[in-house]
């Protein structure tokens, strides 16, 4: 019991981390590809350590069999952080925020297509909740062209996250922090070509400001909370894990609203509860009798 308390504690220190990810990224003055590139080298440098200390040895074996999806998803995960960045840019980080958590919903979605399952009628009444969720948020962007440009960075980067979550369920061999510090490897290998031919790499013109952001974003918001995120995941099942990690978005609204000053309308507020709500109930198994 002490364990899983133990471990409910650290699933929830990471979430809020995560959650307070934006403000940090607002004040690193560099490209989004540029910064999802930099996140992942200082993200792969402190797991690859942590991996290295705790002698946790890769299986060659089961990285060789499932190489090809460990880079797809690799690449996805970068892809998706780029979307993410950008729409930071554009509109509030709540906004962005509640567009990017339609991700479970697309794989709600997805998932029957590709595994073949059947939707259920809670999945579709969340399905239909979650989205009249999102068309409140999109139906009351009060930036006009700038904020929906930001939920459709946002949007965008929930597909690719979901990409990330699908061709998860395909790797069996590769497990945990393993996977993501081979993803992160992935990520870089894509990375550094795309920057090196889109802003090209401006890392030498970073005020002091910048480089500490820099370093909180790759190393504590990724590096070492991904290293939390699988400690405490190993001890905790499904469901806890749902719930936890809602705090995520939560803790991003919050500091939204409350430290940079980004107002939400009435509707907003209204779409949030509704995507987050429903996405959150989708993910929840039934009660046995």
């Amino acid at each position: 019991m002490k364990k899983e308390n133990a471990a409910k504690g650290l699933m929830a220190v990471a979430m809020f981390i995560f959650g307070t990810l934006a403000p940090f990224v607002r004040n690193i003055n560099v490209s989004s590809g540029e910064l999802a590139l930099y996140r992942a080298v200082l993200a792969a440098l402190l797991v690859g350590g942590y991996l290295l200390v705790t002698k946790q040895k890769l299986s060659l074996r089961s990285i060789k069999k499932e190489l090809f999806l460990l880079l797809l998803s690799g690449v996805a995960m970068g892809i998706n952080w780029i979307f993410l960045f950008e729409a930071y840019k554009y509109t509030t980080v709540s906004v962005a925020t509640l567009s990017y958590y339609f991700a479970p919903v697309i794989v709600m979605v997805v998932c029957p297509l590709i595994f073949k399952e059947k939707l259920t009628g809670k999945q579709i009444l969340c399905f239909a909740m979650a989205t009249a969720g999102l068309v409140l948020i999109t139906g009351t962007a009060g930036g006009g062209k700038q904020d929906l440009l930001g939920i459709a960075f946002g949007l965008a980067a929930a597909a690719f996250y979901a990409t990330v979550m699908l061709l998860n369920k395909f790797i069996k061999g590769v497990t945990g922090l393993h996977r993501t510090f081979i993803q992160f490897l992935s990520a870089i290998v894509v990375l550094v070509p795309y920057v090196a031919c889109t802003s090209g790499f401006t890392l030498g013109g970073l005020s002091g400001t910048g480089w500490t952001n820099l370093l909180i974003v790759g190393l504590v918001h990724t590096g070492i909370t991904y290293c939390m995120y699988f400690t405490a995941l190993k001890e905790l099942p499904g469901q806890k894990v749902a719930i936890l990690s809602y705090i995520d978005p939560l803790v991003a609204v919050l500091v939204s609203v409350v430290l940079l000053n980004e107002g939400m309308t009435l509707p907003q507020m209204i779409g949030g509860v509704l995507i987050l709500g429903f996405t959150l109930w989708s993910e929840l198994p039934k009660r046995k009798k």
